[in-house]
């Protein structure tokens, strides 16, 4: 079931996100073309159980479809999507046909909501904010809007009257987890895709550029530098794929935690070998390996860079274990959900 739901979602997306699209709606063009095709084909509820109208997935069965985003450099917000709306589904709140963000908030002393760089804040219909005082969904043409880093993310901020207009959610998580898991989850599926993406396009280069007679993946310097490449994606895939180990759409933190650690960490390392090995063609705006790249630097920071998940798994070892730490890593890679 979840290979035919990754097969029909790349199908889609080949035809539908290509890096011509991607650069349109960077510069400022609509997604809604886009996320309608996404929408119709009914990838926005996979989620969501089914008897709430939805294909009643769980993680590992969506965790092809959330790489595939990533690999091919998605702009719009559907993995959020997915999980926002299982969540309001799970509450009983009726769940808006567009596209929804993730985001932490923080409610200010004039009763204003600010949200910090919310990913794909630019591009998305809805926000589903959590905060000090519960969970909200609101309009992001509602909210006034500031640039961040990444070009499709946003800072966000909605007046008083617009966060006293919007109801409180009864969304409850489970016991240890919160929102920001959920977003390094998703973001952790997300990289391992763009970076098997960008190992692939310098693989490909590496054997089709010629240098002194013969391609300079004949070299042994780029031999090695593949090779480094090659162990980060693998292991960051396998690990994003732990991460998302789950027949819910509730993850386990601690896997969570290996998981956007491992890929954080091998972001730096491919894009650096990946701009490297493409020499200075690989820096230009052109070229279509900077849609990725900068893919990575931006997921790697999202929801928490390696050092912040380094210190959750460190502390579940730590504090939260009790007897052989061997035991605690068996039962964390258990994949048997």
């Amino acid at each position: 079931m979840d290979d035919l739901f990754a097969d029909a979602a790349g199908q889609l997306l080949q035809d539908q996100c290509t890096p011509r699209q991607v650069r349109a709606v960077e510069a400022g063009g609509s997604p809604a073309g886009l996320w309608r095709h996404l929408h119709e084909a009914g990838f926005a509820d996979a989620l969501t159980p089914e008897a709430q109208g939805g294909a009643g997935l769980g993680l590992a069965q969506v965790f092809g479809v959330w790489n595939l985003c990533g690999a091919h450099a998605l702009p719009v917000p559907l993995a959020e999507t997915m999980v926002a709306r299982a969540l309001l589904a799970l509450a009983g709140v009726e769940r808006p046909p567009g596209s929804i963000a993730l985001a932490e908030g923080a409610l200010q002393a004039d009763g204003a909501l600010h949200c910090a760089a919310v990913g794909m804040g630019r591009v998305a219909d809805a926000v589903l904010v959590a905060h000090g005082g519960g969970w909200q969904l609101l309009g992001a043409a509602r909210a006034a809007s500031q640039a961040a880093a990444f070009c499709l993310d946003a800072s966000l901020c909605w007046s008083a009257a617009e966060v006293a207009a919007a109801p409180k959610l009864p969304i409850a998580l489970p016991a240890g987890l919160d929102l920001r898991t959920l977003q390094a989850c998703i973001a952790a599926a997300q990289l391992a895709g763009a970076l098997m993406n960008v190992f692939n396009r310098t693989l490909q280069y590496a054997n089709e550029r010629n240098q002194f007679g013969r391609p300079i993946g004949k070299f042994q310097a780029i031999q090695h530098q593949l090779a480094v490449m090659s162990e980060h994606v693998f292991a960051a895939r396998m690990a994003a794929q732990l991460g998302c180990a789950s027949q819910s759409v509730y993850p386990d933190r601690l896997r969570v935690a290996a998981a956007k650690a491992r890929c954080s960490a091998a972001a730096l390392a491919v894009a650096e070998a990946g701009h490297a090995i493409h020499g200075a063609i690989g820096f230009t705006e052109e070229y279509d390996l900077q849609l990725y790249t900068r893919r990575l630097h931006a997921w790697r920071q999202a929801a928490g860079s390696e050092a912040y998940w380094h210190d959750v798994a460190g502390a579940a070892l730590v504090d939260g274990h009790e007897g052989c730490t061997l035991d605690l890593l068996r039962a964390a890679t258990d994949i048997d959900c």
